[in-house]
């Protein structure tokens, strides 16, 4: 089921909102991805991160983007950062397990494009930077409320 939002969301661009920053899109695709590492496990999340990988690839409007390593890479390791934040927390609290992990799993994607996108020459540091403050601070806000809800509601689901 989320690796079909993904498809969606991706197909659609509905999941790459365009901004005119140097980062070209927020992204709101990398919340199936969480989800689907925090409800399933770390290779279903796996999988739901290449699901947004390809598609941020193919649907690419900006160089960064257009680099697969950049496009692709970063963005299978969000749902097996989201699972196991989650699975190593949860004891303490489940709200803040879910919050968590929608927090890492997204400074895990923003991190890692960003680093790459460095590393790679598309941008200088400190753009690097104002885009980890303009994007992701609010994405993982965005993914933290939502991981909560609908991780939730999933788990829930789940367990009936």
């Amino acid at each position: 089921m989320l690796g079909a939002i993904s498809i969606i969301l991706g197909a659609t661009g509905l999941g790459l909102i365009p901004v005119p920053t140097p980062a070209g899109h927020v992204t709101i695709m990398h919340l199936p991805a969480i989800l689907g590492g925090i409800i399933e496990g770390p290779i279903v999340g796996l999988l739901i991160g290449l699901i947004f990988g390809v598609f941020s690839f193919i649907r690419a409007t900006n160089p960064i983007f257009a680099d697969p390593l950049i496009a692709v890479l970063p963005r299978l390791f969000i749902g097996v950062a989201a699972y196991y934040v989650y699975r190593s927390t949860l004891k303490l609290n489940q709200n803040f397990s879910l919050a968590l992990a929608g927090i890492i799993g997204t400074a895990v994607n923003t991190a890692g494009v960003l680093s790459l996108a460095v590393y790679r020459g598309y941008l200088p540091r400190s753009a690097a930077l104002a885009v980890a403050g303009t994007h992701g601070i609010p994405e993982a806000i965005v993914a933290a409320i939502f991981a909560v809800l609908l991780g939730r509601i999933l788990l829930n689901y789940q367990n009936k």
